[in-house]
């Protein structure tokens, strides 16, 4: 990579990226490395599948404790790594360019977001190399994550690099919600808001009360291993506080992650079926709604654990009751296609992969939420195949159909639909061969995180076939990556509206440019694009608005960050003096942050203000 970079003089360009705030660049580098990290986790997910693959299988070294490693850094990089960076990088591109805003509301804010994600990232992966990976699951559960029972700092690692990028998660939250409330273009309502912008709106408030809740828990479990206190074991503290702790932010994230891909699914079925969004107010009502009770279900993960029979039936009625909404999204998109111009393009296809594959998800849910029968499917397979189910099938496949839908807007270019069509299906009929037995494997008594199983237990058939789903999904990528490839090398570019769009991002420039809307369009309807197009009029424009954003370069943002990995790293090997310095490093960045202003230059030059 440095060979190359050296070789085709991009020094500039990566300087230039290294210090950008601006809100199309970081979500570029959001997708670039939540698709690398894609790639780490979806090989532990094959070698994982290898292992299951037969009775009594030895394949390597993943047994045991390896085993438990795999699927611990699968699941972790997956939810924190790969899903999160994805969808907070379609927010940063498309987000500002939907409601007519210049820039997030605080581009260094924005920066400092991202780099404190890529340090967390880093950290954690660093734990692979050092042999020191985390192995008490992606839930930490304790007591297996305290020292007592794991003194090796791999789930240190764990603690602090979630703790890193969580900080981040939490910045980008405050970011977008300032965005959508202070920065819309003029006549741009709440009520004519396009459905991506008002998922990621929900889902940052989603973000705010959740992810503060993971790190208390993460901090009372630093203090328990690092210091010896209890609050998750002996005496006086109980392994259920944390799971209390974990799951209160858990299944939030269920929908902070399934959200903004709802949000997606609605803005490209609009799209592609030539019909303005069927049921708008309930659509976004619906949203409100999922987000609400997302916070009063998440004892349904603990039905075993004895909380008592009142408050299993409580939750099981609330997690029943978050099918309504659910519900009402999904007869919104079919009936949005019904009477529609539907064109079948790559996301358009993703899209309607999602809605049964959801469904799927949906009803296993449903059948979870029985407390009585929750007792049987606890820790087995079935729980794997319906997570997967609800998460692939809503997150994967909306981030895909996303980076598909908004492309021209990251790069200028339209990936091929030919071979976009064949990654399509090839994801997922792998996808349904991988976890559709496993529901079955699951019934019959199949544990998950158990790397093998007898002979005897009629189990060999349904393994296998899931791992051959496991390796057509893995060979889908491989198409995904000629594709860029291709595109790169062969594409045209494209002009502003590839995709006949109905919203405001198809006015600007493909690639979107670090200065939009100038003039700034003025909104009087929902889709107003669409409709000046069908009227054949241009659409209306001022300039007289409220001073935007400005995105400068600085390269404090990745000092923050690195200055809190050392800081975390000093923490993990107990070297407090690193760990000090660390602190007061990111410390004197803040009072440097406070102190100084990059945008002086564009104050004597007439621009905005943040």
């Amino acid at each position: 990579m440095a060979i190359y970079v050296w070789r085709k003089q991009k020094i500039p360009l990566l300087w230039s990226y290294l210090r950008t705030t601006n809100h199309r660049k970081i979500g570029t580098m959001y997708v670039l490395f939540g698709v690398l990290f894609f790639l780490r986790a979806g090989i532990d997910a094959l070698l994982i599948r290898l292992q299951l693959a037969s009775p009594h299988a030895e394949f390597w070294v993943f047994q045991q404790d390896k085993y438990n490693e795999l699927f611990t850094t699968h699941g972790t990089m997956m939810i924190f790594f790969v899903a999160m960076p994805l969808l907070i990088g379609l927010m940063n591109i498309a987000v500002p360019l939907q409601i007519g805003a210049r820039d997030l509301a605080f581009p260094f804010l924005n920066a400092v977001s991202f780099w404190l994600f890529l340090a967390g990232a880093i950290l954690f992966n660093m734990s692979f190399f050092l042999n020191s990976a985390p192995n008490a699951g992606w839930t930490g559960y304790a007591p297996l994550s305290t020292d007592t029972f794991t003194p090796s700092v791999g789930n240190d690692y764990y603690v602090f690099s979630l703790q890193v990028s969580g900080l981040g998660t939490i910045f980008t939250a405050i970011n977008m919600i300032v965005t959508i409330i202070r920065h819309r273009a003029p006549g741009m309502k709440l009520t004519r808001m396009p459905l991506f912008p008002w998922s990621a709106l929900i889902t940052s408030f989603l973000i705010l009360i959740a992810f503060p809740v993971l790190s208390m828990g993460l901090y009372l479990l630093m203090f328990d291993r690092l210091f010896g206190t209890g609050f998750f074991s002996g005496e006086v503290g109980s392994p259920v506080f944390w799971q209390h702790l974990f799951w209160i932010f858990g299944h939030p994230e269920v929908y902070i992650l399934a959200l903004p891909a709802f949000g997606i699914f609605s803005d490209i079925i609009s799209a592609f079926s030539k019909k303005r969004i069927f049921g708008y107010p309930a659509m976004v009502l619906s949203l409100a709604l999922i987000g609400f009770l997302g916070f009063m279900v998440w004892a349904h993960h603990m039905f075993t654990v004895g909380l008592g029979p009142m408050a299993n039936t409580f939750f099981a009625i609330t997690t029943m009751l978050i099918a309504v909404p659910t519900g009402i999204k999904i007869f919104n998109w079919l009936f949005t296609m019904r009477g529609g111009v539907i064109r079948i393009t790559t996301p358009m296809l993703f899209s309607l992969g999602f809605i049964p594959t959801f469904v799927m998800g949906g009803v296993t849910g449903v059948m979870l939420s029985v407390a009585a029968a929750d007792f049987q499917y606890h820790d087995t397979h079935f729980v794997v195949a319906h997570f997967h189910y609800t998460i692939i099938g809503s997150t994967i496949l909306g981030i895909f159909a996303g980076l598909y839908y908004w492309y021209p807007k990251i790069t200028g270019k339209v990936l091929d639909e030919t071979l976009g069509k064949w990654h399509f299906w090839l994801f997922l009929i792998g996808f349904h061969m991988t976890f559709l037995p496993m529901h079955i494997t699951g019934l019959q008594g199949m544990p998950r995180r158990v790397y093998t199983y007898g002979y005897g237990d009629s189990l060999f058939a349904l393994n296998l076939t899931s791992t051959i789903g496991a390796f057509i999904m893995g060979s889908s990528m491989l198409i995904v990556g000629w594709n860029v490839y291709k595109t790169h090398k062969y594409g045209e570019k494209v002009g502003n509206d590839p995709w006949d769009g109905r919203t405001l991002e198809w006015t600007v420039k493909s690639p979107s440019e670090e200065h939009t809307f100038e003039p700034m369009p003025v909104v009087k309807e929902m889709d107003p694009f669409w409709y000046a197009k069908v009227e054949g009029r241009k659409l209306e424009t001022t300039t007289d608005v409220r001073p935007g954003p400005i995105p400068v370069e600085s390269i404090k943002p990745i000092l923050i960050a690195v200055s809190m990995s050392l800081m975390s790293i000093g923490m993990i090997y107990s070297w407090y003096w690193l760990a000090i310095l660390g602190g007061l490093g990111t410390l004197g960045l803040f009072v440097i942050r406070s102190v100084t202003d990059e945008r002086k230059k564009d104050y004597a030059e007439g621009g905005g203000v943040q």
